[in-house]
């Protein structure tokens, strides 16, 4: 937890999380850059602890943030796997 912020008890934390990862889900026009620093903001984590969380480094979560790098798929995959979810291609139904 962010040591910017006052501790939460573990019932408020896991609330965060589930806020986090429904506004990710409900927000699929949101770029993969924008899911990642939302959910980083929303559960009061730094890079760095977002990243041990992840099993990546805290410079490929702040150059996927700042847009330096759009992450490979399995770092995607670490990021969002550690709050169960999955990047994926889904078909998208197209106007006529």
């Amino acid at each position: 937890m962010d040591k910017r912020h006052y501790p939460l008890p573990l019932d408020e934390q896991l609330a965060l999380r589930r806020q986090a990862v429904d506004d990710v889900v409900s927000n699929p026009d949101w770029t993969l850059q924008e899911c990642v620093r939302h959910l980083r903001k929303k559960m009061r984590l730094t890079s760095d602890e977002m990243a041990a969380l992840a099993g990546v480094s805290s410079k490929t979560i702040q150059d996927i943030e700042q847009g330096r790098s759009a992450g490979t798929v399995q770092t995607m995959n670490r990021i969002f796997g550690m709050l169960g979810l999955k990047l994926a291609v889904v078909r998208v139904s197209c106007p006529r």
